[in-house]
C-alpha cells in the first residue's frame, strides 16, 4: 500500500495557496528548492503532475485542482480534530461548490438551495456560473458537487453522471407595457415577426421554442441571442423585444424588471435538473438538494 506523505502534501497545500514557492518558502521557514523537491516526490507518489509552468509562475493542472481540495478537507479536519481534543468550539462548514448554468433562474435556484440551508450542520455555498458544458467539465474534475441546468447532462458524456428532475414548467412571454400591449392582441400568432430576444440555440428552452414556434408557423424576429437570462430580461427591459421565461418565475421579470406579460404557454416546457456525477462518499449536501424530486410539481 503506497501511504501518503502528509508533510509533502502541506508543502504543496501552502504552494497552491500562497500562489509560489518563494512565498510558501517564507512562510514555512525553508528554501525554495527543498520545497521544490518535496513537491516533486508527492507528485511521484501520486503519479500524476500537480502544476505546469504558466509564463514564469506555476498553476495547478486538473489532478492538482483535485488534490487541493482534498488537501483542504484533510488540514480542516486536522484543525477540527485538534479543537475538538482541546475543547475548543468549532465552527467549521460544510463547503459545497455549486455550478449554476447562464440559462438558470435565479430564483429557481434560490429554492433548489433552500434545504441546503435548513441543514443542521452548517453550509458554505460557492456558487459558479458558466456554460452547461464547462460546468459539467468542472464537475466530473471533482471542481463541483453538483450543477444546475436546464436541460439533462447528455448521453455523450464520457463519464458516469446522474440527472436529477427537479420539475417543469410552462412558459411566459414578456415585454415592456407598449410592446406587450400591442402583442397581447392575437396572442400567439401576434409573435410572428415581432421583435424577439431569445435564449441561445444551445439552450434547452430555445429548443422548446422552436419545436413550439414550428407547430405554429411562427417566425418571430430574432434581435439577440443569449447565453444568460438575466442580461436577456434587462435587454427587454430597454424595449428591444419580446422575452420567454419560465411560467415558475414570470412574477420576477414583471416585479424587477418592470415587464409586462404578453401571454404563456403550457405546450412550450422549462426543465430544471440537478445533475451528480458518482462519487465514492455522497455530499449530504447534495443528498438534500436531490432528496425532493417533486420541488416544481404544482407547476406542471
Amino acid at each position: 500500500m503506497d501511504w501518503l506523505n502528509y508533510h509533502h502534501l502541506r508543502y504543496f497545500w501552502m504552494v497552491a495557496h500562497e500562489g509560489g514557492l518563494r512565498l510558501a518558502a517564507e512562510k514555512l521557514h525553508v528554501s525554495a528548492p527543498s520545497i521544490s523537491t518535496q513537491i516533486r516526490e508527492l507528485e511521484e507518489t501520486l503519479g500524476e503532475k500537480l502544476f505546469r509552468r504558466s509564463g514564469r509562475g506555476n498553476v495547478l493542472t486538473d489532478a492538482g485542482q483535485v488534490a487541493l481540495r482534498y488537501a483542504d478537507e484533510i488540514f480542516s479536519l486536522g484543525r477540527e480534530m485538534s479543537d475538538a481534543l482541546k475543547q475548543k468550539p468549532t465552527t467549521k462548514a460544510l463547503r459545497l461548490y455549486v455550478g449554476v448554468a447562464d440559462s438558470f433562474p435565479k430564483l429557481v435556484t434560490q429554492q433548489v438551495l433552500e434545504p441546503v440551508f435548513a441543514l443542521p450542520q452548517v453550509v458554505h455555498v460557492i456558487c459558479r456560473e458558466g456554460k452547461v458544458e464547462d460546468l459539467l467539465a468542472q464537475l466530473v474534475a471533482h471542481r463541483l458537487d453538483v450543477v444546475l441546468a436546464d436541460e439533462p447532462a447528455p448521453g455523450s458524456l464520457k463519464a458516469r453522471v446522474f440527472n436529477h428532475p427537479l420539475g417543469e414548467c410552462g412558459v411566459t412571454f414578456c415585454a415592456t407595457a407598449r410592446l406587450a400591449s400591442a402583442l397581447r392582441k392575437g396572442f400567439p400568432r401576434s409573435l410572428h415577426q415581432a421583435p424577439a430576444l431569445l435564449p441561445t440555440e444551445s439552450t434547452g428552452m430555445r429548443r422548446s421554442l422552436e419545436r413550439w414556434f414550428q407547430s405554429l408557423a411562427i417566425e418571430p424576429r430574432i434581435v439577440a441571442e443569449f447565453e444568460d437570462a438575466a442580461l436577456m430580461k434587462v435587454m427587454a427591459a430597454d424595449g428591444r423585444g419580446f422575452i420567454p421565461v419560465p411560467t415558475l418565475v414570470a412574477h420576477e421579470a414583471v416585479d424587477r424588471f418592470s415587464l409586462r406579460i404578453i401571454g404563456e404557454t403550457e405546450k412550450c416546457r422549462d426543465q430544471f435538473f440537478a445533475i451528480t456525477a458518482e462519487r465514492r462518499i455522497e455530499h449530504p449536501a447534495v443528498v438534500a438538494l436531490t432528496r425532493n424530486q417533486t420541488l416544481f410539481a404544482d407547476s406542471k
